[in-house]
């Protein structure tokens, strides 16, 4: 056995210990766990969202349901699917400064947005969401309700 053979499998040991070393540290770092909650101070754990948890603390849905009741599928595993591609892309485009300001929801979030509105007031809202545009997706909910999550933010 080679003299740079001998010593592979101890860089390979070295590089894979760093790597989940970093990466360790870093969930940490950016408390995680907490993402697995739905707390909605999880959700201010970026700077960068304070203003929404505010508006939301002062609105009219902040004594009846959090960030995921209204921004994510509710089943298992979609809930955490979703969770963790949101997560993905929002600690991208929060560590590279890429996102857009004001930040606007995904399609996909807004889809499920949609479908959490009509199932938790579907008795309110049974004969308006039998429309066709409501089904179809071209009336949201959020375009006569714009505030009932978040007090307005633009």
């Amino acid at each position: 056995m080679g003299q740079a053979t001998r010593w592979l499998p101890w860089a390979l040991c070295v590089m894979v210990g760093a790597l989940v070393g970093v990466g360790t540290y870093t969930f940490r770092y950016a408390e995680g766990l907490s993402y697995l909650s739905n707390n909605p101070k999880a959700c201010m754990n970026c700077h960068v969202m304070r203003e929404h948890y505010d508006s939301w603390a002062r609105s009219s849905h902040q004594t009846g349901a959090t960030c995921n009741d209204c921004h994510v599928p509710h089943a298992f595993p979609e809930k955490y699917l979703v969770k963790m591609d949101n997560g993905w892309n929002h600690s991208k485009k929060f560590t590279l400064q890429n996102f857009r300001e004001p930040i606007r929801i995904r399609r996909s979030n807004l889809l499920a947005l949609q479908h959490n509105c009509v199932e938790c007031h579907r008795a309110a809202v049974q004969d308006i969401a039998g429309h066709r545009d409501v089904e179809e997706g071209t009336a949201r909910c959020t375009d006569c309700h714009r505030s009932v999550g978040h007090l307005a933010l633009d």
